[in-house]
């Protein structure tokens, strides 16, 4: 084939090419819907968690179905770990007393805790039945006075005079703590559960009374 003057091709050097496509692919014109570093970083992240799922789902009992049914069981655990420790708090103090320096008798304690429980102050109305039934224990003289007391102090000794509740003081004082100190939200069983805690005690006969150390049949 004979080229003429106009046909011979265009023979530009190697390293001249390079940076003249260098230059030309600079142009912010071709980058603009480019990803940012924002949008790099996730999908960088995307792909890393999607490795991770890849591996665990080949090595998961069951493959990906079994890696499916063991993310749910965790998630389950997590909840039910959250339900009864309740949203964790910067500080928990156990040690703190029971009442104020505001001394309530029970029945006054107790009217507390009816009108928080009708305005639906589950916490509120927990804590002042608490301190109702302890208040309750002390005119009965089944607790000496102490002021200072914690619900679980007061607690342990009321279960001392009454043995047969004991577990169930030993659970209100808890729940005092969890919902004071700990962040535990109450709710209306929470209350009922006191209540009838409360009722039982008023009906039950002490074996020993703390007051006197002797025995009431």
């Amino acid at each position: 084939m004979n080229l003429t003057g106009d046909d011979v091709p265009i023979v530009i050097p190697r390293v001249p090419a390079r940076e003249a496509a260098e230059r030309e692919l600079s142009d912010p014109g071709y980058h603009q819907n480019d990803p940012n570093l924002l949008e790099r970083g996730i999908d960088r992240l995307w792909d890393w968690i999607g490795g991770l799922l890849d591996a665990a789902s080949g090595s998961a009992p069951g493959g990906p179905l079994g890696l499916a049914a063991l993310t749910l069981l965790l998630i389950g655990l997590a909840a039910a770990l959250w339900w009864r420790l309740g949203t964790p708090q910067r500080t928990s103090r156990t040690d703190s007393a029971l009442f104020d320096s505001h001394l309530r008798s029970a029945a006054e304690h107790r009217a507390v805790a009816e009108a928080h429980a009708a305005a639906h102050r589950w916490n509120e109305a927990v804590q002042e039945c608490v301190r109702g039934i302890v208040r309750s224990l002390e005119e009965r003289a089944l607790l000496e006075d102490g002021p200072g007391r914690t619900a679980d102090e007061a607690a342990a000794e009321a279960g001392r005079a009454l043995p047969d509740h004991a577990t169930r003081l030993r659970t209100a004082a808890r729940e005092f703590d969890d919902i004071t100190y700990g962040g535990r939200t109450a709710d209306r069983q929470s209350y009922l559960t006191l209540r009838t805690l409360d009722t039982d005690l008023g009906n039950a006969k002490p074996r020993l009374t703390a007051a006197t150390g002797g025995t009431a049949e």
